[in-house]
């Protein structure tokens, strides 16, 4: 059977309870991809699976989320490798997440009946297992289905061969370092082959069975009874529930909020707190141009924003690990802070191009990223907003960090008149007016802290380099002919980041008022924006940067304009409320990494401002 033997079919469209957003979905192409929006996401706080509408999964790394991909049929359909599950014969779908969880309910309906898989990335009694115990429960419904699996590992973006190899328990697949299993649950059949492991199932009303895969790396595997793992999927989902009975929030936008914040639990690292840009590598951000990135590491800039959101959720082990991580990792490694970090407190690779087709022929795909390399002055602000936030909630800080944000701060006085790559990573060294804002924002923070007597240290200086910043963008990147502040001075672009310093705090007046206006106008594209000046030549829009202008909009005190804003822009997730990176906003196509971390941030962010600005107008 080849990669393409499944049926290539057009699955109907379901609003799922947890979902936020719809869209029309093509079919597989005639090479085998799935469109984007096709994607839902289950993980176990190790790593995360993409499971497309007709059952397949077409991405999980192993044993981490920033491993190679076992299964990477997302970016090379061919060679990949998947794991199939899907009716025998054409079907229909409707799918949604289990209510406040992130384990996934498809039922796909037949001539001769319905069935329904639930997919889970198992978690145990006391939390993440010791190994990776990926679930699919399939269950009769209605009339006799007959449904066929195959688990597939594929060559690791093109870096080694996997193969069956037969023991005294069974046949396994190695794939490199991976062992992994396949256990089930009242199969009509097994096979192995010498790449791939194939089963049937003939589901009945109320009948249950079971397709699982289990995988260590470089360790024994663990073989669980197939009972034992079924068990599992509702132990996963009554832990997922336990979650969300910590979770907080009663306002506006609840699905689309709850949806996100559960997004972004999937992509906290558990083993070190940290989180995820992405959970993919190598997806466009344009069908035309050669933007595929690696975004399965950890962010500064991720890190603050979420922050924001879970003290504002009330989840207590999130934020005290992400702060814990990040302050570590910049100590080991510092001290100026780097931009981003691999999930374990390590040092990003830079990037290599992995010889494999990529999604709908997108090439390079790329594995690791050369950002870490770069001068960001916004850094040193993501790291000082960070640390005042978790002070500010009541929290306090040890010596030894106190003594390193100290220092920080003094290198940032010095950084700051340098010229940087800013917030989007670019090849072009330039003063940008928002690099000098994240140095005038870290600044500001600093003093904050010295004052609250978390920093030790004289904040003098401080405090006078932070007034320098201010005057200079005031002198240098305002234009009353734009009516705008410039992406940089000497230039008549602009750029929608700027949005994020109304939530900083450095301008919520009139010239960001019009800034805001401009931005709209020249790089808007219905509700959603791109980031720059000429990046509609060459990507989609930001979806992030959309939910940005809905906090500025509020902040700027226009909270009627920003609720209408964030009402439209809820049509931008799929069907189970997934964002990508990008938007194609003449298509609705969606491009780049998924889900993507920063744009639920946006999304959650924006909610929480419009929310608290709702409750201030009724005080």
């Amino acid at each position: 059977m080849s990669p393409t033997d499944l049926p290539r079919r057009r699955p109907t469209l379901h609003w799922g309870a947890d979902g936020a957003g719809s869209g029309s979905v093509e079919e597989r192409d005639a090479d085998g991809y799935a469109d984007l929006r096709s994607y839902a996401a289950i993980g176990d706080g190790r790593t995360i699976a993409l499971i497309a509408r007709d059952g397949r999964i077409d991405w999980l790394p192993l044993p981490e989320m920033d491993a190679p991909p076992v299964f990477g049929a997302l970016l090379d359909a061919e060679s990949g490798g998947c794991i199939e599950l899907c009716p025998a014969e054409d079907f229909t779908v409707e799918r949604e997440y289990v209510e406040h969880t992130n384990v996934l309910t498809t039922t796909f309906t037949t001539a001769s009946g319905r069935v329904r898989v639930t997919d889970s990335l198992n978690s145990g009694i006391a939390g993440r297992l010791p190994w990776s115990e990926l679930a699919r429960r399939v269950e009769g419904l209605d009339g006799v289905v007959a449904m066929r699996a195959a688990v597939r590992p594929g060559t690791a973006l093109n870096t080694v061969s996997p193969w069956v190899h037969r023991t005294s328990q069974g046949p396994v697949l190695r794939v490199d370092g991976v062992t992994l299993a396949v256990r089930t649950l009242d199969a009509d059949d097994v096979t192995a082959g010498d790449r791939r492991i194939d089963a049937t199932f003939t589901t009945s009303p109320d009948s249950r069975h079971l397709l699982a895969v289990v995988a260590t790396e470089r360790e024994p595997l663990f073989l669980p009874p197939a009972e034992a793992i079924d068990a599992g999927v509702d132990r996963t989902i009554a832990n997922w529930a336990a979650w969300m009975r910590a979770f907080d929030w009663d306002g506006p936008w609840d699905t689309a909020v709850r949806r996100s914040a559960l997004t972004l639990k999937l992509l906290i690292h558990a083993s070190s707190g940290s989180m995820v840009a992405a959970a993919t590598a190598g997806l466009p951000e344009s069908l035309t141009t050669s933007k595929n990135w690696d975004y399965r590491y950890a962010w500064v800039r991720d890190s603050a924003y979420a922050l924001t959101a879970l003290f504002r959720f009330g989840l207590r082990e999130e934020t005290h690990g992400a702060i814990s991580w990040l302050l570590g990792t910049i100590r080991e490694h510092g001290p100026e802070p780097q931009v981003v970090y691999a999930l374990d407190g390590g040092l990003v690779p830079e990037a290599e191009f992995r010889d494999v087709p990529g999604w709908r022929g997108s090439t390079p795909v790329a594995v690791g990223n050369n950002a870490a390399g770069q001068l960001q002055l916004g850094v040193f602000g993501d790291l000082f907003s960070i640390v005042s936030l978790y002070t500010a909630n009541g929290n306090v800080l040890d010596a030894h960090t106190g003594r390193l944000l100290a220092e920080i701060a003094d290198l940032t006085c010095d950084r700051w008149q340098s010229k940087d790559s800013g917030m989007w990573e670019l090849p072009e060294l330039r003063h940008y007016t928002t690099s000098k804002l994240g140095a005038w924002m870290a600044l500001t923070k600093a003093v904050e802290l010295a004052e609250g007597g978390h920093v030790p240290g004289d904040d003098s200086r401080w405090r006078s380099e932070a007034e320098r910043i201010r005057r200079w963008v005031e002198d240098n990147c305002w234009s009353e002919e734009r009516g705008a502040y410039l992406w940089y001075p000497g230039s008549d672009q602009l750029d929608a980041s700027i949005v994020l310093h109304a939530i900083s705090g450095f301008d919520r007046g009139d010239r960001m008022s019009r800034t805001l206006d401009a931005l709209r106008a020249e790089l808007g594209a219905g509700p959603h924006l791109y980031r720059f000046s000429g990046a509609a030549e060459e990507e989609g829009t930001f979806v992030a940067c959309s939910f940005w202008m809905v906090s500025a909009l509020t902040l700027c005190g226009r909270v009627a304009e920003a609720r209408a804003l964030m009402d439209e822009l809820m049509g931008t997730a799929n069907d189970v409320g997934l964002l990508t990176e990008m938007l194609d906003p003449a298509t609705g196509d969606l491009l780049g990494n998924l889900p993507q971390a920063l744009s639920h941030l946006a999304l959650v962010n924006a909610a929480i401002t419009v929310s608290e600005a709702m409750e201030s107008a009724v005080a």
